[in-house]
């Protein structure tokens, strides 16, 4: 009898912790559908007028929304798989983390180049025209992309090269970025290339803001665009730290892996990936979408699908 009860209330346990974790995905899920479809309805609009093509820190967003768009669909893939508990060989796992760890490094590089697009817009006002041309723009996103593409193919090399186990190898484990780069030398890179990109780029960002705010005080600027520049290079600062924050959720979970109870660690998991990784993503198109004023009424009839709200007149009775 007692054994019975016991399978009994195991059973029941199990099925009460397959619930909630179905909660957590549906939670996860909604909300990113959500904001996939404002990111890609963004995207749209940014290549819809000739404006958007043709002006340096639209192009600038452009790459910027699509980094982290592409971001946001791999890591809901990626929390799928692990919920689903996907069992794959390590060449297919390796295919699904290579366009994650591409598409991460960008974001922090667009927003320092973004920075500067600010910064020289306010203070070298004549000579923007000049300097922050549609071919320059190319030219420093084909770099951002280059950075991302190098540290991703180092990686690469450096898994072919020294780690013995075959490719056609199926995992014990989900597919993450920690189970199939496992060896310490590259934990280790990591740790170096995010120290150097956060210094590389909040120095960037910190020099444009600076310069940008030495700017508003000169009685040659126009205060009213260097105050919005500068409020605009303080949120790509504070997009800069919480980008560079979802490199450290491998690093959480790896700390934490079997030191807490599985239920536990499957809720610090969700937790981090809503505010780490997915929170993130969203705010981009918050931010420029509703503060620029050219791009704000062109994204709310795309959101829309074109349909024109009726307006709503209201009328004072007088009593």
């Amino acid at each position: 009898m007692s054994t019975n009860f016991q399978v009994q209330q195991n059973s029941s346990t199990t099925d009460r912790n397959r619930e909630k974790a179905g909660v957590n995905v549906v939670f996860s899920f909604v909300p990113c559908l959500t904001f996939l479809y404002i990111n890609c309805v963004m995207l749209y609009t940014l290549r819809s007028k000739t404006v958007f093509r043709e002006t340096s820190r639209y192009l600038l967003l452009y790459n910027l929304l699509l980094a982290e768009t592409l971001q946001m669909a791999l890591a809901q893939l990626m929390f799928l798989l692990a919920f689903g508990t996907v069992i794959m060989t390590r060449l297919v796992c390796l295919l699904v983390v290579i366009p994650t760890i591409l598409t991460t490094v960008i974001s922090p590089f667009n927003l320092a180049v973004m920075s500067l697009e600010r910064y020289v817009a306010v203070c070298f006002p004549l000579r923007h025209a000049s300097i922050v041309t549609v071919p320059s723009t190319y030219g420093a996103i084909a770099v951002v992309w280059a950075i991302s593409f190098a540290n991703m193919l180092i990686r690469v090399i450096m898994l072919t090269a020294l780690d013995p186990r075959p490719f056609g190898q199926f995992m014990g484990i989900i597919c993450a970025e920690t189970t199939i780069f496992q060896l310490k030398i590259f934990s280790d890179f990591e740790s170096g290339f995010v120290c150097a990109e956060f210094v590389s780029v909040g120095l960037i960002i910190i020099l444009s803001y600076v310069g940008v705010m030495v700017a508003a005080k000169a009685a040659s600027i126009d205060k009213v665009s260097a105050n919005k520049a500068s409020k605009t290079v303080l949120l790509h600062m504070i997009q800069m730290g919480l980008s560079i924050s979802s490199t450290l959720v491998s690093t959480i979970l790896t700390g934490l892996s079997g030191k807490v109870d599985v239920v536990t660690f499957r809720h610090i998991r969700f937790a981090l990936f809503i505010c780490l990784i997915n929170l993130p993503r969203c705010l981009s198109c918050l931010i420029y979408g509703l503060r620029d004023q050219i791009i704000k009424p062109i994204l709310m009839r795309h959101l829309r699908l074109g349909i024109n709200l009726p307006k709503i007149k209201v009328s004072h009775s007088r009593y």
